[in-house]
């Protein structure tokens, strides 16, 4: 089976800026039975390590409630768990050392939400993904009639402006009109919940593909770390698999499409703002994408937040407030433009993924989060809940305030 890191070390997950960061993890500890909170730091030798500072902040959410979270992380004390390398490279479950630590998700108590339709692009494909009703053989005509419908690019349509609004009355009035575009030029967002806290899985550990899936893809995205006051504190990188037949078939399947075992994941670190590294990057960066099966498939894109029609902190806003609250904050998933159309299999049918697919998302500023496809049931099954998680950090006196 395809290898998960392959020849990937710890330079190659860090963000280009190394370790100039405020990067913040979490990492199984067999001895301890349960996850702690770590910073990268640099070691002695110059090499980044993990620096367990769960006595600090028994989770990422208590990290990312404080006032100045980058700060409050870099002047946290703790213990060294070990060099990332011997780390990273005893995530796989394959080639596992039970006895010795391993990443994790970086983020815990946080309600994981997503934001879809934020590309016009990727709401093109939605709207074909509908028409289709999931069949991937109908797709490429229904792509040619709704290019011809709609246009190829909607990337200066502000949703909700009154030439939006236009748009769509000559649509309705073609018969055209689409609940993805209404997400996606219409004035409400769509944010749905990806998945439950505490399910997401970390960089080097494997994705989940629903086995009733015949076309599915995956969704190289950037997600905001929010805290529960609406502060946007951090980034990191995100797969919102996206099982296309599903969702095609209907949006009352969107839970089923979205949320199974294993098909949230984020990683490889949550990177902190800070002078250094702010909202303002993240408008700017460009997350890559790059599948590799084990029958020799590539496939390669690039998704630039520059193009998204919604602003970042705009579907921040539309997630959290006087009518929404997480009071343990939340992670955002802010979408993706890149929705693969190549033919994979039989002419016409697109992109879907195959058990042993091995995906690295990018972005410079965030590193890189690597996964492999496995079917659902396949993945290492979820056991560690909210419940378990407390009763761990009081076993170890964590919970004193």
């Amino acid at each position: 089976m395809q290898p998960i890191l392959d020849t990937f070390d710890a330079r190659a997950i860090l963000p280009e800026d190394g370790l100039a960061g405020a990067l913040a993890g979490r990492v199984w500890r067999p001895e301890l039975n349960g996850p702690s909170t770590v910073a990268v730091r640099p070691g002695a030798d110059g090499q980044p390590e993990l620096v367990d500072i769960t006595r600090a902040f028994p989770t990422i959410r208590d990290l990312c409630e404080t006032g100045d979270p980058a700060a409050a992380l870099r002047g946290a004390a703790g213990e060294t768990v070990g060099p990332l390398d011997a780390v990273l490279a005893n995530t796989p479950p394959d080639s596992r050392d039970p006895s010795r630590p391993w990443l994790l998700a970086p983020i815990d108590l946080q309600a994981v939400k997503a934001a879809g339709v934020t590309f016009a692009v990727s709401m093109l494909e939605r709207v074909i993904e509908e028409r289709a009703r999931g069949n991937p053989d109908a797709a490429a005509a229904i792509r040619l009639e709704v290019g011809r419908l709609v246009g190829n690019d909607l990337r200066q349509l502000k949703p909700g402006s009154a030439e939006a609004m236009a748009l769509k009355a000559v649509l309705v009035a073609q018969g055209a009109w689409s609940q993805y575009l209404e997400v996606g030029i219409g004035p409400d967002a769509e944010i749905f919940t990806k998945a439950q806290p505490l399910s997401s899985v970390g960089c080097g550990q494997e994705a989940g593909l629903h086995p009733g899936s015949q076309w599915n893809n995956p969704e190289p995205e950037v997600a905001l770390v929010v805290a529960s006051d609406q502060r946007i504190v951090g980034a990191t990188l995100g797969n919102d698999v996206n099982l296309r037949d599903f969702e095609g078939r209907s949006a009352l399947l969107l839970g089923k499409a979205k949320d199974n075992a294993a098909s949230c994941a984020l990683g490889p670190f949550v990177r902190l703002f800070d002078g250094g590294f702010t909202l303002d990057h993240i408008r700017r960066t460009v997350v890559s994408l790059e599948v590799t099966g084990e029958d020799g498939f590539k496939l390669a894109g690039t998704s630039p937040l520059s193009e998204i029609s919604r602003d970042p902190a705009d579907l921040v806003a539309a997630m959290m407030g006087g009518t929404h609250q997480y009071p343990d904050g939340a992670v955002l998933f802010l979408g993706t433009m890149f929705a693969p159309v190549e033919d994979r299999g039989a002419p016409g049918q697109g992109f879907t993924h195959k058990v042993g697919d091995r995906v690295v998302i990018r972005s410079p500023g965030l590193g890189a989060l690597v996964n492999r496809m496995r079917h659902c049931q396949d993945c290492e099954p979820w056991t560690f809940g909210a419940a378990a998680l407390m009763r761990n950090l009081a076993a170890r006196g964590l919970l004193n305030g």
